[in-house]
């Protein structure tokens, strides 16, 4: 997948299908546009052009990074994404001018597929009906994509958020029709784990939403590999550190990769979370929380099994 940056560097594509919004999570709902905007691209022989926007418009918590928006995205089969940045002056730019100069003048969209709830324009002004207004002015052709429900509740980037945060991440990945995930780089650490008996690669989150604190049993995908893993949230209180007065310990993020012995600081990691083993726990020393990590690892490995 092309990715674009910025209005400015919009190149002409043959016959564009464009989904529009921000598919923060890429959730089922989302996966039915965009498989649905690359399939009528194949068929028509045109462009499936995915045009997003980064940060929130609506300045929420993202629940995706846009590094694992765009991963996800391209692995659906989209040919080009544009990203724009919504600063102050993108967010006054009237819907109508939107559809004018960017939809029509900058892309020469053929089709347009949107969500129902999405909004767009200054004062989020713009939605399917402002679309519709100008059909035959501008001879696209316009989808609206109906809200999913999964057991009576509608798929949402909100609900999905709610429920990750509050650690039911079973009913997220319902609403995702996939695991958990959160994609981060791998930085160096203080050797901690290491030091008792546990190599683990430190992430560094892409400003995404995190499961509650404790331990995990994870897949971890690098370059393209499946790998099985066990995963810790938390802010080590077992640990003495040195804390910076008035600060709340910072939340540490470690991944044990089972079988594996590489060096990939500063690699992408995307892990995902199968199933949450125990919370975080203070141990009475270190001899202790090194006992039950070795079970922790011992029942994961047992899980990882059947999976």
């Amino acid at each position: 997948m092309k990715v674009i940056y910025g209005i400015k560097n919009i190149k002409k594509y043959k016959k564009p299908v464009v989904a529009l919004g921000v598919f923060d999570g890429v959730h089922a709902g989302h996966v039915n546009i965009l498989k649905d905007a690359v399939k009528k691209a194949r068929r028509i022989k045109g462009t499936s052009i995915v045009l997003t926007f980064s940060p929130h418009p609506q300045k929420e918590e993202s629940l995706y990074s846009l590094e694992h928006r765009l991963k996800l995205i391209g692995g659906l089969g989209t040919d080009v994404c544009i990203v724009i940045n919504f600063n102050r002056n993108f967010s006054r730019i009237k819907a109508n001018d939107f559809i004018k100069n960017i939809l029509i003048k900058k892309i020469r969209a053929h089709y347009i597929y949107i969500g129902k709830n999405f909004r767009f324009g200054r004062r989020a002004e713009g939605n399917f009906e402002t679309l519709r207004e100008f059909v035959r002015d501008y001879h696209y052709k316009l989808k609206l994509f109906a809200v999913i429900k999964r057991r009576n509740k509608p798929i949402s980037s909100t609900n999905i958020r709610v429920l990750i945060k509050s650690g039911e991440l079973r009913a997220a990945a319902d609403l995702l029709s996939r695991p958990v995930s959160i994609l981060g780089t791998v930085i160096r650490g203080n050797f901690l784990a290491r030091s008792l008996g546990f190599p683990t690669a430190n992430i560094n989150p892409h400003h995404e939403v995190l499961p509650p604190a404790g331990v995990y049993a994870v897949r971890i995908i690098f370059n393209k590999k499946k790998l099985n893993g066990i995963c810790y949230i938390g802010s080590r209180p077992t640990i003495k550190e040195q804390k910076i007065k008035g600060k709340k310990s910072p939340k540490h993020i470690e991944v044990h990769i089972f079988d594996f012995n590489k060096n990939i600081y500063g690699k992408y990691l995307e892990i995902q979370f199968i199933k949450r083993i125990r919370d975080e726990k203070k141990f009475p020393s270190r001899l202790a929380l090194t006992q039950r990590v070795k079970k922790d690892i011992a029942s994961v490995r047992k899980l990882s099994c059947r999976h």
